[in-house]
């Protein structure tokens, strides 16, 4: 039997987060896992921690997981000061962005770097933001997506 690949891993992994299915979610972790969400300069350390946190996450879980995964090719973005970023889509590192909706009918972005070792997830950094109105200023230069 053959080891999956990482991609392979990754979209179980973020399948299982769909699905709120924990056990499994562990089992695709390495026993020395971290989370950060530098947005609140929190990080969480072991999958105990994590599975705590969702068995008390106040007034239930988000629904409407929907990620998308992107990786084996170097990638480049554009920050907002307009500096060059290099991101490598390489077999360890893992790029997925999505939304989730919320209990209170909120919709918020989500991206997520996803580091693996050893055909496990090792460390994992998560961003998350409310949609925004854009400028009325821009609107003649831009054109609205979904």
């Amino acid at each position: 039997m053959t080891e999956p690949s990482n991609e392979e891993v990754v979209r179980q992994y973020l399948a299982a987060h769909a699905a709120h299915d924990y056990d499994s979610v562990g089992a695709m972790r390495d026993p020395e896992w971290t989370m950060d969400w530098p947005q609140t300069g929190e990080r969480v350390r072991g999958h105990a921690n994590d599975s705590a946190i969702m068995d008390n996450w106040p007034g239930g879980l988000p629904t409407a997981l929907k990620i998308r995964v992107v990786g084996k090719e170097d990638r480049w973005v554009m920050a907002p000061a307009f500096t060059m970023h290099r991101v490598a889509g390489t077999r360890d590192i893992w790029w997925a962005d999505g939304t989730a909706t919320y209990p209170d009918g909120s919709t918020w972005f989500a991206i997520a770097l996803l580091e693996l070792r050893n055909g496990k997830l090792f460390r994992e950094t998560w961003y998350f933001g409310p949609p925004l109105e854009p400028p009325a200023w821009r609107a003649r230069w831009v054109e609205r997506i979904t």
